[in-house]
This record gives C-alpha cells, structure tokens and sequence, in this order.
C-alpha cells in the first residue's frame, strides 16, 4: 500500500473533531497493517499521565502493538484554535506546558514498564502503582513534536527543545517549516544527541504535510487556503501555504515532497487540503506515491 500510517488530531476543545483515542480505537478495528497515531497530541499535557498511561496502554492492545505517541505541549500562534481556553478550563497554566509533558513522558515510560511504581515530581506524585494490561509493544514508542521556529523561540532555548527529543525522545515529528528548517532543526537534535551520547541516527523524523494535486495550482492554493483557514479558524499567508503545501501537478507535488526526504526526513504523513478527498486520495496514490515507491 501507499501508507504505512494513519494519523488523527487531538485537542480537547481547541477544534470541533472526535476524541484522538476513542477515533484510533475505532480505526484500529478496520485496520491490520497500518500504524496508529496522533498528529501530534496536543493534550498531552493536560491529561493526567496516570489515566493516560492506562488509556494508550489499552489502545496498544487494542490495534495489537500499531501503536505510536506523538507527545506534543500544545501549540500557540496560527495552528492553535481555541487551545488557550483548554488549558484555563483545565485549571493550568500555560507556561507549564514543557515540563508537564515531559514529566508525563517519564511516567508513562515507568508504569508500561514496571509494577508497584513510584513517583515523585513537580506535578505528580503516587506510590506502588500498576497499570495493567501493559501496551503490546515491549517499548512503546513515545515522539516528540515540536516546530520551535514557527513560534519563534528564542535562539537560547532552541539547544534545550533540541536536548529533550535527544534525551527522551524515540521520534521527532515537525511541520509548517521549509526544508532548510528540516534540516537544521535535525542537525541541532543530531548535536545534542552527540554530546550525550546517544545515536539519533535511525530515530524517526517525520514531516506533517499537506498535498493538492491540481494542474490548475491557482485552485489547488484556493482549495488549501479554503481548507486550512477553516480547520484552523485562521488566517494563513501565501508564504505560510507555500511552505505547508505541497500543491500543484503531480510533478510539482514529486518535487516538493522530494525537497523533504533530501532534508532528511524520512516519515511523510500528509492530509489532503481539498473539497473532494477521495479524489485526492486516489490521484496520490496513482499520480505521485509511483514516484517514491
């Protein structure tokens, strides 16, 4: 097949859309294949990782060991929705997402992989816990997605974001960037990697994508305009498109997600920005997937 993954999104109240677990779960019983995961999960910090490590450990089960965890702290600017209003609803506070995430990184790596845990931390604390059923795979892949340029993070605090997908990460997944972004994005995980020593070199690095496939690339932009502003109730810039689409003729459409795995990306989950998605669909799959088969 053309796939090997299936992606939703996750936000508590942030977009209109089906819950990411309960979605997954309901895919995983159509599927055999395919792996299963969220792009990216976004509540991820607002989710006690307790009740979580037991949710996704089910939903491992579940889809038989298809399992993978995009582990992401929410966003803030042109992709975020209505996040901000999640995050004072739940009774946190912005400035905690990094911290939270991590420390629920940890958690859920402890309790797939141990019986009577403990734990002392910033924001959790608890004793001789067990989860059961532990998730099918015997290392249950946690990713980290992270896109610090889109936000504008500061030059200071780029080698940490960096550091923590090297030190904890089993995955990177990134998106909205160009394919030089790609690709010093990596370079930076890959140096941190280094001074730790670990060996980053076979980690999974995928790029989230969008693709419209249309001789006319005038409509193809005003179908992916029409689509993106809405889903993300935003405004987004050509450049913006330009960067985030892949639009255009087959070939074009060849070309730019060939710009990406010369990046070194070599993950590419795409959604298709148009009116018609089967059509999308199966124009990819006989016009462009041959391509990189």
């Amino acid at each position: 097949g053309a796939f090997d993954s299936i992606w939703v999104g996750d936000s508590i109240a942030a977009k209109p859309r089906l819950e990411s677990i309960t979605l997954l779960s309901a895919v995983a019983a159509l599927t055999e294949r395919v792996k299963l995961g969220p792009a990216c999960f976004a509540s991820f910090p607002l989710r006690h990782p307790v009740l979580l490590a037991y949710q996704w450990a089910s939903f491992d089960v579940i889809c038989e060991g298809r399992s993978i965890m995009v582990a992401c702290q929410g966003a803030r600017g042109p992709v975020a929705g209505e996040s901000e209003n999640e995050w004072s609803a739940m009774d946190m506070r912005l400035p905690e997402r990094a911290a939270r995430m991590e420390e629920g990184i940890g958690i859920l790596k402890k309790l797939w992989n141990g019986d009577k845990v403990s734990h002392k931390g910033r924001y959790y604390n608890f004793e001789n816990l067990t989860i059961e059923p532990k998730p099918i795979q015997r290392e249950c892949p946690i990713w980290i997605a992270n896109n610090p340029e889109l936000f504008g993070v500061k030059h200071e605090l780029l080698n940490k974001i960096a550091r923590r997908v090297a030190t904890i990460a089993d995955g990177w997944q990134t998106t909205l960037v160009t394919p030089q972004q790609f690709s010093l994005a990596w370079n930076r995980i890959e140096d941190q990697a280094k001074e730790i020593g670990r060996c980053v070199a076979e980690m999974p690095k995928c790029l989230y994508y969008n693709c419209h496939i249309n001789e006319n690339r005038e409509r193809a932009y005003f179908e992916s305009k029409e689509y993106l502003d809405a889903y993300y109730t935003t405004d987004f810039n050509k450049e913006q498109l330009e960067t985030w689409v892949a639009m255009g003729s087959p070939e074009e459409c060849i070309a730019s997600i060939q710009r990406f795995i010369d990046a070194g990306a070599n993950i590419i989950t795409l959604r298709f920005t148009g009116r018609d998605q089967s059509k999308q669909l199966q124009r990819f799959i006989t016009d462009v997937f041959p391509a990189f088969r």
